[in-house]
């Protein structure tokens, strides 16, 4: 069973910045595939960020191309987001996951483990 625990978020004003922290259990963590999603308040849960075993290949959500950065270190087993000029739209608890196949997946089917989420909230 791999366990992933979410850190890092808060309340900020807009135009803030936050990283969020992302810690998995697990021998294997340096060949998952690692992603963001985050859930809005009541809307679903849509894809924000992922990045590959490697860290070679990365993808974004236009929403947040050029404001969030997600990035991983295999050795402390920890993945990244760096989210810069946050509005009041990227409210949301955000939610990272692991794929044990290692593609860097937009599809929130592809991923296997789920941590329990951390709350952003932005204000105006």
């Amino acid at each position: 069973q791999v366990q992933l625990v979410e850190s890092g978020g808060g309340l900020v004003q807009a135009g803030d910045s936050l990283r969020l922290s992302c810690a998995a259990s697990g021998r294997t963590f340096s060949r998952f595939g690692m992603g963001w999603f985050r859930q809005p308040p009541g809307k679903e849960r849509e894809f924000v960020a992922a990045i590959s075993w490697s860290g070679r290949t990365t993808s974004y959500a236009d929403s947040v191309k050029g404001r969030f950065t997600i990035s991983r270190d295999n050795a402390k087993n920890t993945v990244y987001l760096q989210m810069n000029s946050l509005q009041p739209e990227d409210t949301a608890v955000y939610y990272c996951a692991a794929d044990d196949s290692g593609p860097a997946s937009t599809r929130r089917s592809e991923y296997d483990y789920w941590g329990q989420g951390a709350q952003v909230t932005v204000s105006s």
